[in-house]
Formats: structure tokens, sequence, C-alpha cells
């Protein structure tokens, strides 16, 4: 009988190659913007940011991550 390996629960899961993540952790999504740990929380419990929960863990969705970067916050849209 084999026994399965698992890699601790801290390490964030790798996409296979060529394959990209469709949820970044709050800390990778501040890291991708450019922002610290501490703003993306605010910005996060503000709405500016887009996030859901599962658990314990605040998950940002890469396509709302990829659209807030093209389009802008939401509140700058209003003419």
């Amino acid at each position: 009988m084999q026994q399965e390996r698992s890699r601790p629960a801290s390490a964030p899961a790798e996409a296979p190659a060529g394959e990209e993540r469709l949820t970044y952790t709050l800390n990778e999504a501040a890291r991708r913007l450019g922002i610290s740990r501490a703003l993306a929380y605010e910005a996060a419990n503000r709405g500016e940011l887009p996030v859901f929960r599962i658990g314990r863990r605040l998950l940002v969705p890469r396509a709302a991550l990829l659209r807030l970067l093209e389009d802008g916050p939401a509140d700058s849209q209003s003419a």
C-alpha cells in the first residue's frame, strides 16, 4: 500500500504547468498589486478589493483582480 505524500497546509497550491490558479491569497494579491498586506486587508474590509471567504481564508478571485487592474475601482466609473 502506497502512502500519499501531502504538502503542508500552509503551502500555496501550485498550478499545473501552463495553468494559472483561479484564486490568490490576500498576501499574493497584495504582492501582485504592489501594496502592503495591511492595505490589502483594509481594501478588502472596505469592499474595494473583491474577496470571498472559505473557512478562515480570504481569497481574491484571479478574474476579479484582473478586472480591477484593467478597469480601475468601481467608484471611478460613475460619470
